[in-house]
């Protein structure tokens, strides 16, 4: 085996290592057997909630196990791959490209054990809002919103649109959605805060070139254990026609909700299920979401006020894709960039999210 293929191999071996260290097979071992051992008292079920949140929690444990065990398998088998490979004079191109996966998914396991917040394991919610730049703005949110779905689709997550809120010319003013899987609000809270777009407006006859912006909020999914309770009085539930292109049966009738919570003056619609009370429900976990976040912000100042911890706002603008004059997406608090933005405009956005969470976690160790 060449020098620098074994000089790869040791350092996958070393950040395996402390990835193992992290995460502690032996531990989550043991906790498996101890969800099992719940999961098999016939009498759990009594209580549905708790008997989802075990056998949610058992799902989540196995699959974090058998991941770390698949890829200490996988970088055991490649020193034989290659030994197999000097032995035939074949298969080294299959034996390079097995390492190059290898590496990805190692990088990205070592990039989850940096989500160790306290909602960083949830499912997530993200609301998109266009901001100035009249049409174009509305346009690019647009855009926004595809490329996270294109993202969650890529990754064989499930996206739950709650409301979109259309723009008259193009695009839109808003959208809510839910992404679901572990780990999504870790992964994609890293995305909060105004994307400036520059390009040639498409809605320019005089073909000038534009800046757009639009502002991403990323939120925990609430679950039952959170204390956020909302007092019936404080809702102000309004009822509507859902509105948009095309013509659904979400349109024929008042499906639509709006929840006004009015302490705050925060507003919430749903309207992409055909039951009103679908939709008020989808809105309620949203409002409780916005709710939790705005405690956890006003916990947070507190706290910077008695000086117990750093600034942990990012400021406003944190990302420019540029489609013209040249073309470049940089995030401006890593320095990350990429020269393709059509391709992270399609989805791939994995560079980004690795970076970012890098960034947070350097940010978190320096304060």
């Amino acid at each position: 085996m060449r020098p620098d293929i074994s000089a790869d191999l040791d350092a996958l071996d070393t950040t395996l290592t402390t990835i193992e260290k992290v995460m502690d097979p032996e531990e989550l071992s043991d906790r498996i057997r101890e969800l099992e051992q719940q999961a098999s008292d016939p009498t759990i079920w009594d209580n549905p909630s708790h008997a989802q949140q075990v056998t949610s929690e058992l799902s989540s444990v196995q699959a974090k196990l058998r991941k770390i065990t698949e890829l200490r398998q996988r970088l055991s088998d490649l020193p034989i791959m290659y030994e197999l490979a000097e032995e035939e004079g074949d298969g080294e191109d299959l034996a390079d490209q097995e390492r190059l996966e290898l590496r990805e998914d190692i990088e990205t396991l070592e990039v989850t054990t940096m989500l160790s917040g306290e909602y960083d394991q949830r499912e997530a919610v993200i609301n998109i809002r266009s901001g100035a730049g009249g049409v174009d703005a509305a346009d690019w949110a647009e855009m926004l919103m595809r490329m996270y779905t294109r993202w969650a689709e890529k990754n064989s997550h499930k996206v739950d649109i709650y409301d979109i809120s259309y723009a008259e010319e193009a695009g839109i003013k808003s959208a809510t959605f839910v992404v679901h899987g572990d780990y999504m609000y870790g992964q994609l809270s890293v995305e909060q805060g105004a994307h400036r777009l520059v390009r040639i407006s498409p809605f320019d006859n005089q073909g000038r070139r534009q800046t757009s912006f639009a502002e991403v909020e990323v939120l925990p999914v609430v679950e039952q254990t959170d204390s956020i309770e909302i007092v019936d009085n404080d809702v102000r539930v309004d009822v509507y026609r859902s509105s948009g292109p095309g013509g659904q049966s979400v349109n024929t009738t008042d499906s639509a909700v709006r929840l006004t919570h009015i302490p705050t003056g925060i507003v919430v619609t749903c309207q992409n299920e055909k039951s009103q009370i679908q939709n008020k429900a989808s809105a309620m976990r949203v409002l409780q979401a916005k709710l939790l976040e705005k405690k956890r912000q006003e916990e947070r100042a507190e706290m910077d006020a008695l000086g117990a911890g750093g600034n942990a706002s990012w400021g406003n603008q944190m990302r420019s894709y540029v489609l013209h004059p040249y073309q470049m997406v940089k995030d401006l608090r890593t320095n990350f960039e990429v020269n393709d933005p059509s391709k992270v405009l399609d989805g791939e956005i994995d560079g980004f999210l690795e970076a970012g969470i890098r960034w947070r976690m350097s940010e978190q160790q320096a304060g």
